[in-house]
């Protein structure tokens, strides 16, 4: 049996390569992909742009998907045969202080995740440790599972900034990412939820996601101080600047874009002042994974209205040409092999 998938030899490069199918190798398992998500990080990979230290040509990216167990390795039960899953990105060493504390995505062996290193799913099947698998229910919508891996980091987010209900809470940014946070803080029952993001059609689907309110960018100075808990997620130059400015004194901001050099600061003495409490957010761990698939399952968040486009292995070079293009109307691209 053979099996496809997208190489990027070098930035710039890429070509559909047929080969046999890969076999689970000890505690592995074989995924026949349903779909795969394509993010900023994927587009990073393809244009060269992605810092030297998170990815290794050539390689097959896609870490955001889901699928359907095909085959085990040696030591794996044969009961996930068959089991529609998605499986966490990172590939931690699971014996590391950091690893043990709970925080698997500080892995002190070192960066390595399924997609960057190692073998990703733009292809017909993905091979996986079995222990990184999170299984999903029998009749699990398989397309929108794919985006469980933004809902893991957002689930991170939002379990970070501890957000209780009644209170005042912000989203900067109404990408996939803020889409998602706002699925999951509405569901923390806040006093207010008000979404920025400069996109007139995203701040209408925000609203329809829960949100109380969306406005732009341009008028967060107008409700400088006001929230108990701001959520980032566009990664924009300036946001996690603004996002400190937005919220109140003693509040908390959780950073969750991926910032570019040259980013503007934060500023210190407003930090100092403000006494504010700010994390940052990349990847998920273990943990956050449980939380988004749960969330899944009882139906918190919905992440089908987010995907706009769909294609085919073959068609790679459309698809990744419209994530990152600034089109209101493109929200999550799948591949479907």
């Amino acid at each position: 049996m053979s099996s496809r998938s997208v190489l990027i030899e070098r930035p710039g490069e890429h070509r559909l390569v047929a080969g046999p199918r890969p076999e689970p190798g000890p505690g592995e398992v074989l995924v026949r992909v349903a779909a795969a998500g394509i993010c900023m990080s994927d587009r990073e990979v393809y244009d060269g742009h992605r810092d030297a230290a998170y990815v290794r040509y050539p390689v097959v990216p896609g870490h955001e998907w889901s699928g359907t167990v095909e085959a085990v390795g040696k030591g794996v039960g044969a009961s996930l045969l068959g089991r529609r899953t998605v499986a966490e990105g990172f590939r931690p060493c699971g014996t590391c202080e950091r690893c043990r504390s709970g925080d698997t995505s500080l892995c002190a062996a070192g960066y390595d995740e399924t997609g960057f290193t190692r073998p990703g799913a733009f292809a017909d099947h993905v091979v996986v440790p079995a222990r990184l698998l999170h299984p999903l229910a029998d009749d699990a919508d398989l397309p929108a599972a794919a985006l469980l891996e933004p809902a893991a980091v957002v689930a991170a987010a939002v379990r970070a900034g501890r957000p209780e209900a009644g209170e005042r809470v912000a989203v900067v940014g109404a990408g996939t990412l803020g889409l998602l946070a706002v699925q999951l803080l509405a569901a923390a029952s806040p006093a207010e939820l008000t979404v920025f993001d400069p996109r007139e059609e995203r701040g209408a689907q925000a609203l329809e996601f829960g949100a109380s309110d969306a406005r732009t960018p341009e008028e967060g100075a107008e409700r400088a101080g006001r929230y108990d808990l701001v959520i980032e997620t566009a990664g924009a130059p300036t946001t996690a600047a603004s996002s400190c400015l937005l919220a109140r004194r003693g509040g908390r901001v959780v950073l969750t874009g991926m910032f570019t050099p040259g980013a503007a600061g934060i500023d210190p003495v407003h930090l100092s002042l403000s006494q504010l409490t700010v994390r940052s957010v990349f990847g998920a761990p273990s943990s956050a994974w449980s939380f988004a698939v749960r969330a899944f399952g009882a139906g918190l968040i919905d992440p089908r209205p987010l995907i706009t486009h769909e294609f085919p292995l073959e068609r790679f070079s459309d698809a990744v040409a419209l994530v990152g293009g600034g089109d209101p109307g493109v929200g999550k691209v799948l591949l479907r092999p």
